[in-house]
């Protein structure tokens, strides 16, 4: 399976806030938000695993400026690391007044996905090759942005996140207490 570079992953996505997406404050409602982040980071993860994905796991969104009805939502989404069956994406979402000429970043989160086949079952994804500075820098923390999910998520014992303990604990050999 050849390795793919983060930058083939890219997808962009763009939404204006209509009447029907907002709340009685006129601001994008927030699950038409992650509708539409889940959208971006599902055809970013299927650009990079060439294979029908589903959504695993969606870290925690922060609602940093409200986005306001009239405002241009744009979502970019890009892979930051695969794993052996699955994917992490990140998504940067920005909201632009178009009169105003105002450009605000709104939210960032992290999506996983897993790759599957035709008949549902779990796929290896390809490998992923960061290229810049940055790229390595997401595609590093995303061991321990993994580790933090699967212990949330009852999957993994905290005393085997040895990517989370070396964080906290300046080395993987101490134990969690």
């Amino acid at each position: 399976m050849t390795a793919k570079f983060p930058k083939e992953s890219l997808t962009i996505m763009n939404e204006l806030v209509l009447p029907n997406d907002t709340n009685t404050l006129n601001n994008l409602m927030g699950g038409r938000l992650l509708h539409w982040m889940d959208i971006a980071a599902a055809i970013s993860a299927q650009k990079h695993c060439n294979r029908i994905v589903v959504t695993a796991s969606v870290d925690n969104v922060s609602f940093k400026h409200a986005i306001k009805l009239g405002d241009v939502v744009t979502i970019e989404a890009k892979i930051t690391r695969a794993f052996t069956t699955s994917v992490e994406v990140r998504l940067d979402v920005w909201a632009q007044n178009i009169p105003s000429g105002t450009l605000v970043k709104s939210n960032e989160a992290y999506y996983t996905f897993v790759a599957l086949d035709n008949e549902g079952t779990k796929v290896e994804v390809p490998e992923l090759k960061p290229e810049t500075a940055d790229e390595t820098e997401l595609y590093n923390g995303a061991l321990r942005r993994r580790q933090l999910r699967l212990v949330l998520g009852g999957k993994m014992k905290a005393d085997d996140a040895t990517e989370l303990k070396a964080l906290f604990f300046g080395g993987a050999n101490n134990s969690i207490k």
